[in-house]
Order: C-alpha cells, then structure tokens, then sequence
C-alpha cells in the first residue's frame, strides 16, 4: 500500500510542475485521494461488498468531485490533474502511466447488463480536459484525447485523437515533437500544436497553392521566351526544367485528416 503510495506522489512530481513537495502532493491533490479511496471501494466490490463499494466510492466523489465506480479497474502511476467532474464507470480499464484531467468522461453507450460498456485505456495514455470516450473499446497505448474531444471509436496505439465527432490522427512526429516526448513523457491535454487534422489540411492547402503560382511563374516566363524564339526554332522546346508536367497534389491524404 505505502509502495503503491509512493509511486503515485513521484508520478505526480514527474508530471506536474506546479508540485512543489510530496507533503503538498499528499494533503493538496484530490486525483491523489480519490485515487485512494477508489483502491479501498474497488477492493470491497471483489469482495462482493458492493453496498460498501458503492458507498466509498461516493464518499469519494463527495469528498473530490471525482466520481469513479469501484468497478473500474485502475492501474499504477495513473495521474488524474485537477480532476473535477471526471467520471469513470463501472467497466473502464485504466492501465499503467494514464494522465486524466479535469471533466473527463469514461462512459458507456450501450445498456446490456454484462457486455464491456466502457472504454479500456492501455498504457501511457493522456486525456485532455472535458473529452468523452464512449464505448466498450480501446484506446492503444500511448495515445492521446485531445480536450473536449468525443470519441466514439478504437483509438490506435501512438495515434492522437481531437474534435467532436473525434478524428483520428496517426502518429507521424516529428524530431521535435520526439524528443520533446523523450524530456516529458508526455503531452499537456493531450494535444501540441501540430495535432488539429483542419488546420494540417489547411496548411497542405496553402502549400500547395504557393507551389501552384510558383509554376503558372515559370509557365509564364517559358511562354515568354517562346515568343521571343518563335520565329528562330522551328520547334520550340525552352520549357524550364524545374516546370512540373504532372499532377502531384495528393487530395486523399488532406481528406484522409478530416475524416
């Protein structure tokens, strides 16, 4: 118990700078004490207590604003920051090193007693402020739910998830973005600048705009040079190398980010 104590107060340092001591993490942080509480009411539902499980469970919401059903099963060096409003039901599997912030729902959609109604998040995952994930599936390892997304649908591993209805981005990171990664193990909210598909297609958009009127640049200047020659060649044949004679605007991958 005092093992388990100990990992959380040092994941709590590890991840939040605003932690200044482990006195502070243990009295101040509710994600800490709901955490607790939730091991102590999910401890006496194996049991088959589930009146005291239940119970604990929502001294604990009252105690935290963090409602957690002592049926979900949560891992080690799980981060839950801030927390207010989190919501975590009965079938939900939280894995090892998951970050979780504030207003975050893990809930179910269907109503069959018995059938996986919420979501399993594996290892490594982080959970932006206010996103819903809905389902019985699962969110691969080391993804991330961007805020106020709504996720509907399997997440895959390494993938980074944003919007309402959520769209899914598949790991592409740069150098940057890596070893940025390496140094934090992991993102705030779940999200960095370069996670928004919309404004990815944009900026595609945009790219290949600025490479459209560098061509029609050169086409115009290989139109004029041809009717400076055209009375010297019999067969002009001055295009610019650099001129591109084939289409290489690739419109499935800007659809692919907005699906």
């Amino acid at each position: 118990m005092f093992q388990r104590l100990r990992e959380d107060i040092e994941c709590i340092l590890e991840r939040d700078p605003a932690a200044r001591s482990r006195w502070e993490v243990l009295t101040c942080y509710p994600g800490l004490h709901a955490l607790l509480i939730h091991r102590w009411a999910h401890a006496a539902w194996k049991a088959q207590w589930h009146w005291l499980g239940r119970f604990l469970s929502h001294t604990g919401r009252f105690l935290t604003g963090i409602e957690i059903h002592p049926g979900a099963s949560i891992g080690r060096r799980v981060f839950i920051d801030h927390g207010m409003g989190i919501v975590i039901g009965e079938m939900a599997e939280i894995h090892d090193e998951c970050t979780i912030y504030q207003g975050v729902t893990l809930g179910g959609t269907s109503l069959v007693r018995g059938a996986k109604r919420h979501p399993t998040l594996e290892r490594g995952v982080i959970v932006g402020a206010n996103a819903c994930i809905l389902g019985g599936f699962t969110v691969g390892a080391g993804a991330r739910v961007g805020s106020g997304a709504v996720v509907t649908k399997p997440v895959p591993a390494g993938a980074t998830a944003v919007g309402n209805p959520a769209r899914i981005i598949e790991a592409q990171a740069d150098a940057a973005r890596e070893e940025a990664s390496a140094r934090m193990g992991f993102s705030a909210y779940g999200v960095t600048q370069g996670d928004d598909p919309v404004a990815q297609a944009m900026k595609g958009l945009i790219d290949n705009a600025s490479g459209h009127e560098h061509q029609i640049a050169l086409l115009w200047q290989a139109i004029e040079k041809l009717s400076q020659r055209s009375r010297e060649l019999p067969t002009p044949d001055c295009v610019p190398e650099e001129a591109h004679t084939t289409e290489q605007f690739d419109a499935e991958q800007l659809n692919r980010l907005v699906k």
